[in-house]
């Protein structure tokens, strides 16, 4: 599904015959197990699945099967804007902004791979709606399927929502410790390329180093362009562009949860030219690094 057909929510039936290596999605995936069994791999170790399983992973998580002879599943792909748009909705009382969304996120679902025992009949309950997103999915995105499509998932997720292992997280927007909003990533659900993730990881992992895209295609074993075609291809931005909304997201952070001078916030995420680092920031954010810590601090206290 490419850029022009997209859709923030996928649903798909097959069987799967033969192992799959483990692989990652930048998407939220659910997978229901309609028939047969298979042993999956991934975060939670070698666990076995059945009739009245039901798998989340979170974005980026690495995951394979193994069929024991055959198993039929339907997964549905959930775009990660989408689902933080729905985590911000949910617990907008809480929440200062879309960017405090995405950390309340991850620290709510703190296991990014789990197993759901749904049991075969709670199971079979939910196999008419997915059948119907399946097949409203089949032509692609449609505007007059859209509601049906998004009110068949939440019937799915209401049925589910129980028995996704949630953790205990801070009450108000003034007890919140950390914010990562929800990376830059190319809108289609394609397995994302081990270099990609490899890079994206060491951005993450060292926001604040003076990167060049030479450094970082030599520790991916990529030439420079090959690099940059496959991030491209996997997060629809560059190398570098990645690295600039990733600063933007942790200067947000020290923004809200820290006192330092902004200009020192700069330095702390890698930028050193205050005027280079406030343009960059009001692309991400919308508004300038000044403005951004007045507009959550006058939320906080309000």
């Amino acid at each position: 599904m490419g850029i022009g057909c997209f859709s923030p929510v996928l649903a798909r039936t097959r069987s799967i015959h033969a192992p799959i290596s483990p692989v990652a999605y930048d998407c939220v995936k659910l997978i229901f197990v309609r028939s047969g069994s298979a042993i999956l791999l991934s975060e939670f170790g070698e666990k076995p699945v059945t009739v009245g399983n039901a798998v989340v992973l979170g974005a980026n998580t690495l995951c394979g099967s193994e069929p024991e002879g055959w198993v039929t599943v339907t997964t549905l792909y959930l775009d990660r804007d989408y689902i933080i748009d729905q985590v911000f909705w949910q617990h907008a009382a809480l929440l200062a902004d879309r960017l405090d969304a995405q950390g309340f996120a991850d620290e709510l679902y703190s296991e990014p791979a789990q197993i759901l025992l749904l049991g075969e009949d709670r199971a079979g309950m939910l196999m008419p709606w997915l059948d119907e997103m399946v097949a409203l999915c089949i032509d692609g995105p449609s505007p007059e399927s859209f509601y049906r499509l998004q009110a068949l998932l939440f019937a799915v997720l209401d049925v589910i929502a129980p028995f996704v292992k949630t953790t205990p997280v801070r009450g108000t927007p003034s007890q919140r410790l950390a914010t990562w909003p929800g990376l830059p990533h190319h809108r289609r659900f394609a397995p994302l390329r081990a270099e990609a993730r490899e890079a994206a990881g060491l951005l993450r992992t060292a926001t604040a180093r003076r990167w060049t895209i030479h450094e970082l295609a030599e520790a991916v074993h990529l030439s420079p362009s090959q690099l940059g075609r496959v991030f491209v291809d996997a997060y629809g931005k560059t190398p570098m562009t990645y690295l600039a909304t990733l600063r933007a997201q942790e200067l947000a952070r020290l923004l809200r949860d820290t006192n330092l001078p902004i200009k020192v916030a700069m330095r702390e995420v890698g930028w050193h030219s205050r005027g280079h680092a406030a343009r960059l920031f009001r692309q991400c954010v919308g508004a300038s690094p000044t403005r951004y810590r007045q507009l959550v601090w006058q939320k906080a206290v309000s």
